[in-house]
């Protein structure tokens, strides 16, 4: 018997690319970086994801990671991620597919979750 649960989601890339990442994604995600202390190739987001949807997608392209950030107002959130140095790669229906510092995917969509929960838990930028 044996117990296990997601612990996180990282984003692998070269180490000169790093500390841009890690300023884009916590600003992107409101976490705070911590470089861990002994592992300092891992630097921690903390508190960048309080609920989180694991899920599989298609896609004609090769494999890849990325995240979906829900917003009530996606216009709002494209031009804030822009101004964090985010560039818009595409639209799809609702969804603006942007290319963040780094070069990882990212996807920009209307709330898709439950509305109390993302009433409880998204974060309010100005």
């Amino acid at each position: 018997m044996h117990r296990s649960r997601l612990f996180g989601i990282f984003v692998d890339l070269p180490a000169a690319d790093a500390p841009t990442a890690a300023t884009f994604w916590s600003t992107a995600l409101g976490g705070h970086p911590e470089v861990v202390a002994g592992e300092e190739h891992f630097t921690i987001l903390r508190g960048a994801v309080p609920d989180l949807v694991v899920g599989v997608q298609t896609v004609d392209d090769a494999p890849r990671y990325h995240v979906d950030i829900e917003t009530d107002d996606v216009d709002a959130e494209v031009a804030r991620l822009c101004a964090a140095g985010a560039v818009e790669v595409s639209r799809w229906l609702e969804c603006h597919v942007l290319r963040a510092p780094g070069g990882q995917l990212l996807c920009v969509i209307p709330v898709h979750s439950d509305r109390a929960l993302f009433d409880r838990e998204a974060r309010t930028w100005p």
